[in-house]
């Protein structure tokens, strides 16, 4: 066993071992048998291929891999299912910016087949870095059934999915309004938009623009309502004014709105007003339900192709839709003069237009929320366009009612709100993206040949088949258009699915549904689902509704939600602000040099490097020391005590190695006690019943199984954070700081039933021990229960690995609360024996004579462990309520409370002039600051000049120093007494 704890060392093959070992493994037909709470699956929240996890994913990992190796420690039939996601628009934004940095190229210069090739050829390159990390923190996962969304197991579904939504008439394509991503060049569902709040006039950074020349950052114009007229058709001068926080959507415009009971219009009822850019006749409709007579000059500018409000007026009035944007933000052949102009370039420009022709009339600060894209940061843009949707109305009222009638539990419980906000107010989901990369929506475009048809206008919706294959395709076509094979042509949608379309099939997918296979039949439905707030609605409420919908069934009867992990200073983890780090990096260890390279070879901007490399160096000076998967899992999950968000120092889950260094070195002196040991299968109830323990013994079984009762009660009830406590204070405080040191003479000692008594306990401590903590620390638990003198002997039964060794329970009958209420008590002595030695400056290898004065449950403890109290009082001997008389006069003495004063004889163990030197010198710095504060608050207008929360401070300072003072004076005293009996 090495001297010291070097995790890459201890965690270098247990992980290869336990997977070639098929520990993690679990056999669908013993799943089938089991009760479902003698059963824990549960399946990975599938991190996005896109690279590697960040510690977010990392605290993802730790909380599920602890729940799985504690219920199949349990006993319970378990299954961990690993898998990623191949997060469509992140990927194929990361393969295209690739692609541009070292070929110069875009994927319309390769094409879709060579792209979506491209995009494959880097996953199969960098998708197994997610897995290589999730290993290294000793995820627990059956690698064998390891799963990707894109796989053809998992696509099957997927068109299964989409044919069985269009049979049941809850999907259908439609053209509507909806979100617009001009960076992506796709829609994008409402749940994938940010908002940012505008309280005025603000310039903003657009990406997909060269700059605007008007501005020195090249920053546009945003938070302002511009008022422009247009001219009433006819011969007079007579203008119609309206206001917009777009101005390019002018171009669009198809009607000016009016409320019908405004005088100030009436006049202009039923007619027409004239486009100043290309002399479109534009209505003058009457419309209550949108205009506000008071606001502005009354008159609404209609834009139905582009505003949600102006969309639902056009359908109310049948006014003309026309789309002024291309796909790419840029002015269409319907914004002339403007085409080709990017939207707000297009926006100055058309303000500079209006003020030529004496149309412009002003623009003002005006308050206002901007949508963006969550995926791309771009500022987004209503647009009609054809896509598919899906109805969740009936969807989204069995989620809701599933957690309303308790059939489906949200933990923490305050979330539940979320889940009803959400779901209550569904909208249908846009479930078409306009990507490469991902499922190839399955439906068809079907023409007669020679028919020359626009597969974009509805009126040829009917045209548009979905089915399973081709060949189903064909033989539905023949019988739509009545003809034959050889007539008919067929094109496939280009566009693919909204990446959580495959996730929100996840938990069944990858049981190979929608066959009815022996994994599905024995692990469908999981029990939990675990993964972060923020993906509450996007992933949780679509695997609810997908999977009540298409199995008729609940995935998993509990969700729990984490907290989300932020940096220490509450800012979220983000690529752009350098403080993403590898959980890799904190593992094994990192230089700030290999922290700034990791950077420079990423796809970030060279603004956002620099950015990044400067907090690093901030951050992280020397670098991440080295500090291994325990410590990084054990770390993280003692935040989890925390609300909402986690504010993750990483300094902070740097220390946690420190307690790994503890856990080696005291279990590896712990050896050297037991080396001679020989356990048995029947161990703790021997012990028990053998007669030979000591209060200390009992003390530490009982301890032992508080320790195992409330772990397992905080796994249970989710308190991860709280079962980190309370194993770290049963190796520390009750193993480490009370009975290893207890038993030190005991084991040195003649006694051997009292040997053979403390070498059981502490044994059993130690390996249960080991057991609890195994859960949250796999690696270093593994290594060291391996190590225990024992193993091997112990019959058949005997657990080849920690992992399948049973959990730590709690026996009732073991309990003993009196000998823990004693060891209180004897805590209390020891407490202040050391104490007094402190205060006299004893030296560790000087032994004092102590003298008890108690009474109560204090003399019964005292004289019941008085050796205890000599093994960790450092005590020469302990006396017990002695006469005054044998009592020496040259004693220290702690009044610990009207129960208990413990007595130090001092006698040839203080030199007691030189404790009063020392003291006087104390003293008097003590007596000068104290002076000067004194005199500071007695001075004239002290009262009336200083602030409040100064005086208060002052205050506390004083009473501080006063009581220094005192305390000071009186060990003087206390010395020179002691010295003046020495001397006689």
């Amino acid at each position: 066993m090495q001297d010291a704890y070097h995790p890459m060392a201890v965690e270098a093959a247990w992980q290869e071992w336990w997977e070639a070992k098929g520990f993690y493994s679990c056999d669908p037909k013993f799943a089938a048998g089991k009760k479902p709470e003698e059963k824990f699956v549960m399946v990975i929240p599938p991190p996005n291929v896109t690279g590697s996890l960040h510690l977010g994913h990392a605290l993802t990992a730790a909380v599920e891999d602890t729940l799985t190796r504690w219920h199949r420690m349990k006993g319970h039939a378990t299954l961990y299912v690993p898998g990623t996601d191949h997060a469509g628009i992140a990927t194929q934004s990361i393969v295209e910016k690739m692609l541009l940095k070292s070929e110069g190229k875009n994927r319309h210069d390769l094409g879709r087949e060579a792209f979506v090739k491209k995009v494959w050829e880097w996953k199969e390159d960098y998708g197994g870095r997610i897995t290589g990390q999730l290993r290294r923190l000793g995820s627990s996962c059956d690698w064998g059934r390891e799963r990707f969304t894109m796989d053809d197991m998992l696509s099957k579904a997927v068109v299964e999915a989409f044919n069985r939504f269009h049979e049941k008439g809850i999907l259908y394509r439609a053209n509507r309004l909806g979100n617009w991503s001009c960076a992506l060049k796709s829609a994008i569902s409402d749940i994938e938009v940010d908002h940012i709040e505008l309280e005025g006039r603000t310039f903003l950074e657009v990406k997909t623009h060269k700059g605007n020349p008007n501005d020195p950052k090249g920053r546009y114009e945003f938070g302002t309502l511009t008022s422009f007229a247009y001219p009433l058709e006819g011969d007079g001068d007579e203008k119609i004014i309206v206001a917009t926080t777009r101005l390019e959507t002018m171009l669009g415009d198809t009607a000016v709105a009016v409320h019908p009971e405004d005088d100030r219009y009436k006049h202009l009822h039923g007619k027409f007003v004239i486009h100043p850019f290309n002399n479109r006749r534009i209505p003058i409709i009457l419309d209550a339900e949108l205009v506000d007579m008071s606001f502005g000059t009354g008159a609404v500018k209609i834009t139905p192709a582009h505003d949600p409000n102006d969309y639902e007026v056009g359908k109310r009035h049948n006014l003309e839709f026309i789309t002024m944007l291309a796909s790419d933000g840029s002015i269409n052949e319907n914004g002339a003069p403007f085409t080709g102009m990017m939207r707000y370039d297009a926006r100055i420009a058309v303000e500079e237009a209006l003020t030529e022709k004496g149309l412009y009339f002003g623009k003002e600060p005006n308050k206002m929320r901007l949508g963006v894209c969550s995926r791309s940061g771009d500022i987004l843009e209503p647009m009609i366009t054809p896509q598919w949707y899906v109805n969740c109305g009936n969807m989204a009222k069995r989620a809701t009612d599933a957690v309303r009638n308790g059939d489906l539990k949200i933990v923490p419980s305050e979330h539940e709100k979320t889940w009803f906000w959400w779901l209550d107010n569904v909208r249908d989901w846009c479930v078409s993206r306009q990507l490469w990369w991902g499922h190839q929506i399955p439906a068809w475009f079907v023409t007669k040949k020679g028919e020359n048809l626009d597969k974009n206008d509805m009126a040829n919706n009917e045209r548009w088949i979905v089915a399973r294959d081709e060949a189903e395709v064909m033989e539905k076509a023949e019988k739509l258009l009545g003809c034959s094979a050889g007539e008919i042509e067929m094109e496939r949608d280009e566009d693919v699915l909204d990446t959580w379309f495959s996730s929100g099939l996840f938990p069944f997918s990858v049981m190979g549904w929608p066959e009815n296979t022996e994994d599905f039949k024995g692990f469908y439905p999981t029990s939990l689902l675990e993964t972060g707030l923020d993906i509450l609605f996007f992933w949780v409420a679509r695997m609810v509704m997908m999977g009540l919908e298409l199995t008729d069934t609940l995935p998993f009867h509990t969700v729990f939600l984490h907290a989300m992990v932020r940096d220490k200073e509450g800012r979220k983890m983000s690529k752009s602000l350098g403080n993403v780090i590898d959980p890799l990096e904190v593992i094994g260890g990192c230089t700030l040099q290999a922290l700034q390279e990791r950077l420079e070879g990423g796809n970030l901007a060279e603004k956002e490097v620099a950015r990044a490399k400067n907090n690093n160096a901030l951050e992280f000076p020397d670098g991440i020391p080295e500090c291994g998967s325990d410590a990084l899992r054990f770390g993280l999950l003692a935040y989890t005590v925390q609300g909402r968000d986690i504010s993750l120092d990483v300094k902070r889950v740097v220390g946690y190695r420190l307690f790994c260094n503890k856990l080696w070195n005291a279990t590896k002196f712990a050896l050297t006690f037991v080396a001679d040991f020989k356990p048995t299968t029947t161990l703790l109830s021997d012990l028990m019943g053998s007669g030979k323990m000591a209060i200390r013994d009992k003390f530490m079984i009982s301890k032992m199984g508080n320790a195992a009762e409330a772990v397992n009660d905080c796994f249970a009830n989710y308190k991860f954070g709280d079962a980190q406590q309370a194993a770290y204070s049963y190796w520390i405080e009750d193993l480490c700081n009370v009975y290893l040191e207890l038993v030190k003479p005991v084991v040195k000692g003649d006694d051997e039933d009292s040997k053979w008594a403390a070498q059981a306990t502490l044994w059993l401590a130690l390996e249960a021990g080991l057991r609890l903590l195994h859960p949250m620390m796999p690696f270093v638990t593994e290594e060291l229960w391996q190590r225990l003198p024992g193993r091997g002997t112990l019959g058949d039964e005997e657990p080849e690995t920690i992992m399948l060794a049973p959990y730590p329970e709690q026996i009732d009958e073991y309990k003993n609360e009196a000998v823990e209420s004693s060891m209180v008590d004897v805590s209390e002595v020891i407490k202040a024996c050391r104490s007094l030695r402190s205060s006299y400056n004893i030296k560790n290898k000087d032994l004092t004579a102590f003298y008890l004065k108690a009474s109560g449950s204090f003399e019964t403890s005292a004289l019941a462990q008085t050796d205890d109290i000599i093994t960790l009082g450092k005590a020469s001997f302990v006396k017990i309520n002695l006469p005054d008389s044998e009592i020496p006069e040259s004693v220290g003495a702690v009044v610990v409370n009207d129960q208990l004063t413990v007595l130090m004889d001092m006698k040839g163990l203080v030199d007691y002039k030189v404790e009063i030197t020392r003291l006087k010198k104390t003293l008097k710095s003590t007596i000068n600051p104290l002076e000067q504060l004194q005199n500071k608050m007695s001075a004239d207008g002290y009262d009336e000049k200083v602030p409040e929360d100064l005086k208060k401070t002052n205050t506390e300072k004083l009473d501080a120093l006063l009581k220094k003072k005192e305390e000071i004076e009186k060990g003087i005293k206390d010395f020179e007494k002691l010295d003046t009996l020495e001397s006689k």
